[in-house]
């Protein structure tokens, strides 16, 4: 029995695996970025999410992120998660505008899931990576209003058997990047450091030590990066994704490294 409050889609209309395309027929007003670029849209105080960064090592990626985001000259918060997994092999690091790249990033995972039970199978990662780029653009007309959203994409490629890193600019341009690559207000900062200190080869733990050392670098030059706060016990979220999948590092453990950085360092052994 027909609906009426259900979409109704002709059969030459259907959206196929695309969840995006869906969502563009029956409710636009849900895509990344709908409604931003109003009139007067960007006189709204903002909120940011600051630095993030992806780096591969010998078996797979490592995504990190500081915990600040600001609306202008202010803390707005100290403990935004601004790395998340997109699906069981795959992760996104959010920098920008904080409201519109946390909604895309769920569209993303939505979209990913969507396109695998209509599909039956994984959408391979260069794919995915071409898929977050469509929804980047279809942002931009926000981001034309300051509403700026620039993810970093990241996970391990079955195919190839390592991992791959993935840029994009506001327009939704893709570039895969060789080896490390990071983004926001303290980006340039922590690449710096990351440029100094990467080799090829680098294990899983030397890896993690590295994307900390480069967060602590771009808070000391970066006045929006957040540092490590020991009163709070807030630290640098970070996440290692392998052939064993998307993997959140434990609160503890990277509470334990940032400590044993930040001993070093007061020791002279510099960062």
């Amino acid at each position: 029995m027909f609906d009426p409050l259900l979409p109704s889609l002709g059969p030459w209309r259907g959206p196929g695996s695309s969840f995006v395309d869906l969502l563009r027929e029956v409710a636009p007003e849900n895509l990344p970025g709908a409604g931003l670029d109003a009139p007067g849209a960007a006189a709204l105080e903002i909120v940011h999410g600051t630095t993030v960064l992806a780096i591969r090592y010998d078996r797979g990626v490592v995504m990190a992120g500081d915990r600040r985001a600001t609306a202008g000259y202010t803390i707005a918060n100290r403990r935004v998660e601004k790395v998340f997994p997109a699906d069981d092999f795959s992760g996104v690091a959010i920098a920008g505008a904080a409201g519109p790249a946390i909604e895309l990033v769920k569209l993303f995972q939505v979209q990913l899931e969507h396109y695998e039970k209509i599909e039956g199978e994984l959408l391979s990662l260069e794919g995915k990576a071409n898929q977050l780029g469509q929804l980047v653009r279809a942002n931009l007309p926000a981001a034309m209003q300051g509403f700026i959203v620039v993810p970093l994409f990241a996970g391990y490629d079955e195919r190839r058997d390592r991992g791959r890193v993935f840029s994009y600019d506001v327009s939704g341009g893709k570039y895969e990047e060789a080896d490390f690559q990071t983004n926001g207000s303290g980006g340039v900062h922590a690449r710096n450091w990351i440029k100094a200190q990467w080799r090829d080869g680098m294990g899983r733990d030397e890896v993690i030590d590295l994307s900390l050392r480069a967060l602590f670098a771009a808070a000391d030059e970066d006045v929006a990066t957040g540092g490590p706060d020991l009163v709070r016990g807030i630290y640098p979220t970070i996440a290692v994704i392998s052939a064993d999948g998307f993997e959140s590092v434990a609160d503890d453990v990277v509470a334990a490294r940032g400590q044993q950085l930040i001993g070093g360092r007061e020791e002279g052994e510099g960062l």
